[in-house]
């Protein structure tokens, strides 16, 4: 035996050792190069979300205060299941200006059948998404059908959706829901047990080891080239160990809301529809050039009928929620800044305007932003018009920052 025969296993650890150590400044030169190019992602929001905590935290402390932050969780809920569906008709390059609309209409259908009729809650629910579901439906009609704006459709159902909201209230304006009630107790008080809510922060941490030992076996059977298991530990070892002490730091407090729990399960739902169906990627495809779409034979009409659907459908459950945190549907419900805040979140969560690009968790981050902002301004006594002054700076930023991330993306060949 050759003394390079002898030498082979000791090369091919080598070889081994040095791929997996190139794993992490791989990734980290990857990274940096996806950030000159304009692919930022989720960088700007996480940003903006640290850069807020500091700011408001400096100028009240209170502001980083356990319960604090649980009530923020409740608050954030009700509209990021708004904006999981604006990121919907945002991925094909559309919009729905009526989400705001939906929402109070949908409140408004759960007071008259739970509280004035006494039909059983689960039946309320179901009649109020369904509902939803027939508001998108008539919008991707319109769409296909007759070539008809989004914008123009979803300003008009706006106006006909909240038409239909006062009439449903009645003289009263007003319903208020039993405090006691499961709905109500659900939108207010109820919080996760402390072990399903450490469960819960482990579980992402593994399934991204999981899916990252599955993309390595199969990397590795089709004779690819892998860059090891080291990025992937770095990146669940992190996540879990700033979930689990997001976990303990909430459980000082009162805990993690149950709605909010509930709010990040349909967030990862969604997630995996658009990134692992066939439904998701098609979403992709028809918002990233809707003709190339339609010649590799996606049903662009289709996927835009759904997108409305589920933009609608998300819109009336977010209702149902924000009815149970207030305990009441009125005729307030679903105007102010909620169609504000849900395309805001969306916008500044790193979903872009143009179409193409998203994710479920844009929603999450975006909405979080939002919701930062809006509770910091209160404790600082602030006015309402300097809140929607800031959003609306803080949206106009975002919309900036991805034009000219885009415009960064086409001159480096990204787009």
């Amino acid at each position: 035996m050759t003394q390079e025969t002898q030498s082979a296993p000791q090369l091919d650890r080598a070889d081994t050792r040095m791929r997996h150590d190139a794993g992490l400044s791989g990734a980290l030169r990857g990274f940096t190069d996806r950030v000159r190019s304009g692919d930022l992602g989720m960088l700007p929001v996480v940003v903006g979300l640290l850069l807020i905590s500091v700011v408001f935290s400096t100028l009240n402390p209170i502001f980083l205060a356990p319960n604090n932050l649980v009530n923020l969780l409740f608050d954030a809920a009700a509209v990021g299941f708004i904006s999981l569906g604006v990121v919907c008709v945002l991925l094909l390059g559309e919009i729905d200006l009526s989400i705001g609309s939906m929402s109070g209409l949908a409140s408004a259908i759960t007071g008259v059948l739970w509280v004035n009729m006494g039909i059983p809650l689960p039946v309320t629910i179901l009649a109020v998404l369904v509902s939803g579901a027939l508001v998108g439906l008539l919008y991707g009609f319109l769409r296909n059908r007759f070539e008809m704006p989004s914008f123009v459709a979803t300003l008009a159902g706006l106006l006909a959706l909240l038409g239909m909201q006062l009439y449903i209230l009645g003289p009263t304006g007003s319903i208020n829901m039993p405090f006691t009630s499961a709905l109500v107790r659900f939108g207010q008080i109820m919080i996760m047990p402390a072990w399903l809510s450490y469960l819960v922060a482990v579980i992402p941490g593994a399934l991204l080891v999981i899916g990252g030992i599955r993309t390595n076996q199969r990397r590795t059977a089709a004779n690819l080239s892998s860059s090891g298991m080291s990025v992937t530990v770095v990146k669940a070892v992190s996540l879990t160990a700033a979930l689990v002490f997001a976990v303990f730091y909430l459980g000082q407090g009162r805990g993690v809301p149950w709605m909010f729990g509930v709010f990040v399960l349909f967030v990862m739902i969604l997630d995996y529809a658009l990134t692992r169906t066939q439904w998701g990627r098609s979403m992709f495809a028809v918002g990233g050039n809707a003709e190339a779409a339609r010649r590799s034979g996606i049903n662009v009409q289709r996927i835009r009928l759904s997108a409305f659907v589920v933009c609608s459908t998300f819109a009336a459950l977010g209702g149902v929620f924000a009815a149970a945190r207030l305990a009441s549907a009125s005729q307030q419900a679903g105007t102010g800044d909620v169609n504000l805040n849900a395309i805001a979140a969306a916008v500044i969560g790193g979903t872009s305007l143009f179409g193409g690009r998203g994710s479920a968790w844009s929603a999450l981050l975006g909405v979080l932003v939002i919701m930062a902002i809006s509770n910091g301004l209160t404790l600082l006594n602030l006015s309402s018009s300097l809140r929607y002054m800031i959003t609306g700076a803080v949206l106009a930023i975002a919309v900036i920052v991805d034009s000219l991330a885009r415009r960064s993306r086409a001159s480096h060949g990204r787009a």
